[in-house]
């Protein structure tokens, strides 16, 4: 059963695992839907285009670009909270 709020747990793993081949690259380096991505320097201004991108088709959502901020894509949760508070369902 999926926590209210959160997505359920596969869109969180499609995503963790976009970030983690396509964006970090690195071997030993775990990415959680905790880990902090953009505070601990783990992924810069740049990656979180792409990755924003891949959020709104992982989860059907339209996200107003203007409205996110770096904090609100510090984590995977976090992500996830922000495309469910400001995003719309794409039809």
């Amino acid at each position: 059963m999926a926590t209210p709020g959160l997505p359920p747990n596969g869109q969180m793993l499609q995503l963790i695992d976009h970030i983690q081949r396509e964006v970090v690259r690195r071997p030993g380096v775990e990415i959680k839907d905790d880990t902090p991505l953009v505070s601990s320097g783990l992924i810069d201004s740049f990656a979180l285009i792409q990755i924003f991108l891949q959020l709104e088709k992982i989860t059907n959502r339209k996200i107003p670009a203007a409205k996110v901020r770096a904090k609100d894509m510090d984590t995977v949760r976090l992500m996830f909270a922000m495309a469910e508070k400001m995003g719309t369902p794409r039809r």
